[in-house]
């Protein structure tokens, strides 16, 4: 016992030993928050507290799932394979397996990622010929998930005009179509789940029994209805409840665009009764400036549940500030210091650019490419998203659940085997006519496009035959060469690359198998009657039998369901995976749970960061400012921030005021690498030369003769008048003699490029 707990220190101890009572822990940014969750678990199973059977954890990425798993493992001498520790996803997905009845579910309902549920949405759209210009997909998509995150069935739905009663409409016949076809999307895994624990009682009473310890990770991060999940599990408010450990920090909560609700927070310290909130504080990743810069800055947002980040690690360097002309002048000042610390012996995948907007990439990506710098764009495409990947894993859907008409649609004609548009209009119509699968329509389709259509049908079952008892390894080898994938990209000029993926499609079916505990040579299907009495039976006082999903999923799923459902939950993780030795670029979002040994937050500009959206929204600056309070926690020895007079955006340039947050910083803890915006103009044009002088640590001079030309008789942030455009203001000049341009805001008219040889400019 002293051994697991001897590391920790004062605060993450007495949140460890807490009493079986509901706690909230504030867990501030690189205070060891999963050491105090995983030490807590493990603590609770050595001193007898509960069986690792009865521990439920919760955590928002299935990596964090994995960590956790992985930690205790090495903690103590226990089998974690069939421990209930996984996202929420992850766990509604293994409940439903193993009461689909009860569900409404088939057993082999497969789970939609956002990319197939989007497609489902078009399919709906184009069969019911409702205009998709008029109603967008991607917005019922987001109007459905919006819907199912509150826990709201279409006739819940409160419809204010026309308009929103014809997307309830289309809700409505999108679960049917769902329901039809045996799948689910994301936000269905977690409403189902819901419903089924609500309306039965004997169910609901056995999980509440059973887990007497919940634990939930990033609790700022629940939605409405994981939040109503949460206390439907622990039966709160009932005599004997559940003891929930929730583990959060509501200054990094920023995914309200998600559904995210920081309130939970709050209403979960009230509801549940919380005697106990201990604050996480002590820092572990960051110095002492960085810390300061975050403290400060977070300071300025009402309504926190107040927590203040200290280290022992010193006041390390100061914050570093750069403001630049233009956006291509910060991607090269971003450049040379990324050199110097290449050159100082940092390795290049410890340092991360960060952006408010994935648009803002492109200037870094160029610059970056052009000066040979390695990188990577974090959170790009994931294996289980790429396009050959997902036409192997849709032939394997359709051979698991013959009624999948997304995954059917996807691989029908490809490769190419003859069956075109009209072929697949008619066996749509069919399928409407008899209220069937397009799999179930085939027969009633004549002539070509039905001989067609039986070829496929001949392929795929056959392909189920020549694979019954095959391990899952097997069988993904076995489709790859009857589907004709390998094939068809053997005879693209690109195609080893995709062929590759393919090949490791097969290894990822073979570690899959292992780490779930099938044995390798495990039938890719097991037959239903093994499946249904795989979970435990359990007979309540009532007489009512349930099964019991205690086992791991190897016991309630074939290995080809459970493969599917994995790699659907995998393509949906919204963490991506640390990549080589290259510097890291990506939106500060995707930043949150990383950190880095330096870090650059680039375009800090009003409109941008924060974002012009969050003036119109409720709340939406205290989001922003909690996203920048991310960014900076994500360094842990230097930060740099930068800003700038201009930047091109979706084809426009922008002049552009600094950013609200730097009025926000402590001045102690910062250093301004060029002179601050409010001096600009009256030093640069005075004494260019001398300002920059005041910056040491830029080190390049050509850049600081770029801020204003005296020799061309303008200067940076002079008022002009042109005849066509009206009155504006100069914000940048480049070139000399008779080639000076200058850039002008002209207000209405935009920016301008003008060469000052030829137009006609008047002084203001």
């Amino acid at each position: 016992m002293q051994n697991l707990l001897h590391n920790l220190n004062e605060e993450q101890l007495a949140a460890v030993t807490l009493p079986a009572q509901s706690a909230l822990i504030l867990a501030g940014a690189g205070s060891g928050k999963t050491r105090v969750l995983t030490t807590r678990i493990a603590w609770l199973i050595q001193t007898g507290q509960v069986s690792p059977s009865g521990i439920l954890a919760v955590t928002f990425t299935n990596k964090a799932s994995k960590e956790m798993l992985a930690r205790l493992s090495a903690m103590m001498p226990i089998n974690t394979r069939g421990m209930w520790v996984g996202t929420f996803h992850g766990l509604c997905n293994r409940l439903l397996r193993a009461h689909h009845r009860d569900a409404g579910l088939s057993q082999t309902f497969q789970i939609l990622d956002s990319q197939d549920q989007l497609s489902a949405i078009k399919r709906l759209l184009k069969a019911l010929n409702v205009d998709d210009e008029k109603y967008p997909p991607r917005n019922l998509m987001y109007f459905i998930n919006g819907a199912k995150d509150q826990g709201l069935r279409a006739k819940d739905v409160d419809a204010a005009d026309d308009y929103n009663r014809k997307f309830v409409e289309l809700y409505d016949l999108y679960d049917q179509q769902c329901q039809r076809e045996g799948v689910v999307d994301f936000a269905e895994l977690l409403l189902r789940t819901y419903e089924l624990l609500s309306r039965n009682q004997p169910l609901r009473e056995h999980y509440q029994q059973r887990f007497k310890h919940i634990l939930v990770d990033e609790f700022q991060d629940t939605n409405d209805l994981q939040y109503k999940w949460l206390k439907l599990m622990s039966g709160q408010g009932q005599i004997n409840s559940g003891a929930v450990f929730a583990v959060g920090d509501d200054d990094q909560s920023i995914y309200a665009f998600r559904g995210a609700n920081v309130g939970n927070m709050s209403a979960f310290e009230r509801e549940f009764r919380v005697q106990n909130l201990i604050k996480l504080e002590q820092n572990y990743r960051s110095h002492g400036h960085i810390l300061d810069t975050a403290n400060i800055l977070i300071a300025n947002n009402s309504k926190r549940l107040g927590k203040n980040l200290r280290t022992d690690a010193g006041h390390g360097e100061q914050v570093r500030i750069f403001e630049s002309s233009s956006d291509l002048q910060e991607a090269q000042w971003i450049i040379e210091q990324v050199k110097n610390l290449i050159a100082e012996g940092w390795s290049r995948s410890e340092v991360a650019v960060l952006y408010r907007s994935n648009a803002q990439s492109r200037v870094l990506e160029h610059a970056l490419f052009s000066a040979a710098i390695p990188y990577r764009v974090y959170g790009g495409q994931r294996f289980f998203e790429r396009a050959e990947i997902k036409h192997a894993i849709a032939y394997l859907q359709v051979m698991d659940n013959l009624h999948n008409d997304s995954a059917f649609l996807r691989v029908v004609n490809f490769p190419t085997r003859g069956i075109g548009a009209k072929a697949l209009e008619q066996l749509q119509d069919a399928a409407r006519q008899y209220n069937c699968s397009l799999y179930a329509a085939v027969p009633y389709v004549a002539g070509k496009a039905g001989s067609s259509l039986n070829a496929f049908i001949k392929l795929i079952e056959g392909a189920r035959f020549e694979t019954q008892n095959l391990p899952l390894q097997e069988m993904v080898q076995v489709v790859l060469d009857a589907s004709g994938l390998i094939t068809h990209y053997r005879n693209e000029k690109e195609g080893a690359d995709r062929i590759e993926n393919l090949e490791q499609l097969v290894s990822a079916a073979t570690l899959f198998v292992s780490e779930e505990g099938y044995g390798l040579d495990t039938p890719a299907f097991l037959g239903p009657q093994a499946q249904a009495m795989a979970g435990t039976s359990i007979t309540t006082a009532d007489g009512v039998e349930i099964i019991d999903a205690d086992a791991p999923l190897s016991a309630v799923m074939s290995p080809l369901s459970a493969f599917l459902s994995h790699a659907s939950l995998e393509a949906g993780d919204n963490q991506a995976q640390a990549g080589q030795d290259a510097l890291q670029l990506m939106t500060v979002h995707s930043a949150k749970g990383l950190e880095f040994d330096a870090v650059f937050i680039t375009g800090l500009e009003e409109g941008l960061f924060p974002h012009e959206n969050s003036a119109k929204e409720e709340g939406g600056v205290e989001e922003e400012r909690r996203l920048m309070y991310v960014a900076i926690t994500r360094a842990r020895k230097r930060l740099y921030m930068s800003f700038s007079q201009t930047r091109m955006l979706h084809g426009q340039t922008r002049y552009n005021m600094r950013s609200r947050f730097f009025d926000e910083l402590p001045e102690a803890s910062i250093k301004w690498l060029s002179p601050k915006i409010q001096q600009q103009t009256k030093n640069w044009f005075a004494h260019p030369k001398a300002a920059w002088d005041d910056a040491p640590e830029s080190g390049n001079n050509k850049i600081a003769q770029n801020f204003s030309r005296p020799d061309s008789g303008w200067r940076i942030g002079q008022n002009v008048a042109h005849a066509k455009f009206g009155e504006g203001v100069i914000v940048n000049i480049e070139g000399g003699g008779g080639s000076t341009r200058a850039h002008i805001n002209f207000g209405k008219f935009g920016m301008k490029l003008l060469d000052l040889s030829v137009a006609k400019l008047d002084k203001v």
